[in-house]
């Protein structure tokens, strides 16, 4: 009598090989952080600060934007979830602080507008709060009401209703020199992706062939 596996038996063992061969730094560049030969030249030479590098890594990992209905600073479902998200990013970077700035559109006066986009900042603020974020990581709070549309139009649009999430600098507290900061964010991240847990051992099914074929 013979054993015959199932097709199955190769495709799982093929699986679990590849996942335990994943080289170090090898999830760290996403496509939207740029070359590493690029970033750490630029940084040396730069052309190109660590907070900038780093802002442009959130906004390509996360969408630092949420919206609001009109005339309101209430967040939505939608912009929880969102949020949920940032937060997710900014928890792995304790160095980091953050800014966050209020928008509206083009309709009311810029005295509202100004106090409805620092309402809308603030609400995302008081959720980043609830969702375990320390105050003294953000810098400050900005409004610049109807002033800077996404959508230059005159009436109500939502995309101008919106708060947006930035990288402002790291947290003064961290006495490691700015260069060293964004290589020890690197390094921890590259040594991170090389310790990943192990694939769990998968049963592999099998069948007996009466007919001994």
């Amino acid at each position: 009598m013979r054993m015959r596996f199932l097709p199955v038996f190769a495709a799982l063992s093929m699986t679990t090989l590849a996942a335990c061969d994943i080289p170090a730094g090898s999830q760290i560049d996403q496509g939207q952080f740029g070359g590493a030969t690029m970033n750490n030249s630029q940084l040396m030479q730069g052309d190109i600060s660590a907070e900038r590098a780093l802002g442009l890594r959130f906004a390509s990992e996360v969408n630092p934007t949420v919206n609001f209905a009109f005339d309101s600073s209430v967040l939505t479902p939608q912009a929880q979830a969102i949020l949920r998200q940032q937060a997710n990013w900014i928890r792995q970077f304790p160095e980091l602080r953050f800014r966050v700035y209020g928008f509206t559109d083009n309709v009311g006066t810029k005295e509202y507008n100004y106090q409805l986009g620092l309402r809308r900042a603030n609400a995302v603020v008081a959720y980043f709060s609830q969702l375990g974020i320390s105050r003294s990581r953000l810098e400050a709070i900005v409004s610049y009401g109807k002033t800077r549309p996404l959508i230059p139009v005159p009436g109500p649009e939502i995309r101008n209703r919106r708060a947006v999430t930035e990288v402002s600098g790291f947290v003064k507290a961290q006495p490691i020199p700015l260069n060293g900061k964004y290589a020890e964010i690197v390094f921890r991240e590259y040594v991170e992706s090389a310790t990943r847990p192990h694939p769990q051992v998968v049963e592999i099914e099998t069948q007996v062939d009466p007919g001994g074929n």
